[in-house]
């Protein structure tokens, strides 16, 4: 394919992105006020949220090395290609469907940081669903 909007470009550039997002969480708690927020919470509550923070940072570096690495594999397609685009799919639609349906707009109307991330994390979890969405397309339609 040729062009900017071609699944073989896309493919690559959504996965150096999630690799972004991922290395991203190593500022997000202070960007988020998450150790003054946690400050008041058991040990308990603070390392789990630790640890799931973690565990989210490395989801997406590991989904975004697929695509960053194996673009030209998952447009051949074949059942391994197709499940992976489905889950890829799948999961980052429900992220999208989750920065509009749980996180309530009192968490950044008001707030021109917070607004710019909302808007930002809009754009990119459309970006990221429309490419995987449009590759599984690809795929089930050859």
């Amino acid at each position: 394919m040729n062009g900017l909007l071609a699944l073989d470009l896309q493919l690559p550039l959504v996965g150096a992105a999630l690799i972004g997002v991922g290395l991203f969480h190593a500022l997000l708690p202070r960007l988020i006020g998450w150790p003054k927020d946690l400050a008041g919470t058991t040990l308990l509550t603070r390392q789990v949220s630790f640890a799931h923070l973690f565990f989210i940072a490395l989801t997406c570096v590991l989904l975004g090395l697929l695509p960053l690495t194996l673009a030209p594999q998952l447009l051949a397609g074949g059942p391994l290609a197709t499940a992976l685009l489905v889950g890829q799919t799948l999961f980052w639609g429900a992220r999208w469907l989750f920065q509009f349906a749980v996180f309530s707009p009192r968490l950044w109307r008001g707030d021109r940081f917070r607004t710019a991330g909302h808007v930002a994390f809009s754009l990119l979890w459309t970006w990221v669903t429309g490419v995987f969405l449009a590759a599984l397309v690809h795929v089930l339609t050859r």
